[in-house]
């Protein structure tokens, strides 16, 4: 029988990539919907796209779409409702103007996966994959920025609402991850491909549902917005394809970790596109990175 496990490996480095070019669409977007409208285009428009990958993977792979059943639906209804709270702090917290002190505690999810991944599901936690993790994290902090630039007064608000972000974030992916783990037919890539699919799905109605009684004015505009928002629900739905399909063959942590190269994609699209010159300090995070990811894929590969 085939080995498919290192298959999360390239997964992994697709969704990052997809999750760079998600979130360079969703800039472009903030303009014409703001913050909240840009974000939420990723569920609104995604969720077509998913049901498209659902119904391709089913047609090549054949077998039996797996079953719904009270566990599975635990698991996706919580991580669904994590992220969108993990969205929702994050961007609180950015309101605040401390994008600094923000970014850098949102980016410590990998270790808050990693230990939620240990409690609830009973993901290995070895020596060298926290280690392979804290590096990588360290790095990401290092290139948020000066951490001291964005410290005093009404910082620690901010802060907190980061950690509890990548805390919502964290839980998020242990809820993915769960809900996959509890199908027991179809392959891998249909098991994957139906989480998201529904997961997807009860974001949207979570989100339409909000919008219609509190804002159908933002409704209208991200409707009206279709020709942009198609790309951000593309790319956010195949870089979630990436990440669930990762969360199947891995655990969490190691997915999320190996994601933190999407850091390294989006300073390679500054310096090309903003002509962003790099600092050493974001040159010492890049390091770090390089070296935790390295340290992660040699630990997995033991």
């Amino acid at each position: 029988m085939t080995d498919w496990t290192w298959v999360w490996i390239p997964a992994t480095l697709a969704a990052a990539a997809a999750q760079a070019g998600r979130n360079a669409v969703q800039r472009s977007l903030t303009t014409t919907l703001g913050t909240l409208g840009a974000t939420q285009v990723r569920f609104l428009f995604g969720f077509p796209f998913a049901l498209l990958f659902l119904a391709i993977v089913f047609a090549i792979d054949g077998g039996p779409l797996p079953g719904i059943h009270s566990e599975f639906l635990l698991f996706v209804v919580g991580g669904a409702v994590a992220q969108i709270a993990a969205t929702g702090l994050m961007l609180a917290a950015m309101r605040e103007r401390s994008f600094v002190v923000v970014t850098a505690w949102t980016k410590t999810e990998p270790i808050q996966v990693a230990l939620f991944g240990f409690v609830v599901l009973g993901d290995p936690l070895l020596i060298t994959g926290v280690l392979a993790v804290i590096l990588a994290t360290l790095g990401v902090v290092l290139m948020s920025g000066n951490p001291a630039s964005a410290t005093g007064r009404g910082s620690l608000r901010p802060a907190l609402l980061g950690l509890v972000s990548g805390a919502c974030f964290a839980l998020s992916a242990i809820g993915f991850r769960g809900a996959i783990l509890t199908l027991d037919s179809g392959g891998f890539v249909l098991q994957a491909t139906w989480t998201l699919a529904w997961s997807l799905g009860i974001q949207t109605l979570i989100l339409a549902v909000w919008m219609i009684l509190f804002n159908r004015t933002l409704l209208i505009a991200c409707m009206a917005a279709w020709r942009a928002s198609i790309w951000g629900g593309l790319l956010g739905a195949t870089a979630s394809q990436g990440w669930f399909i990762g969360f199947a063959l891995t655990a969490a942590a190691n997915v999320r970790t190996l994601g933190l190269v999407e850091v390294l994609f989006a300073q390679i699209l500054s310096r090309r596109v903003f002509s962003h010159a790099t600092s050493r300090r974001e040159l010492l995070g890049i390091a770090l990175i390089i070296i935790g990811v390295a340290a992660l894929l040699i630990a997995s590969a033991g």
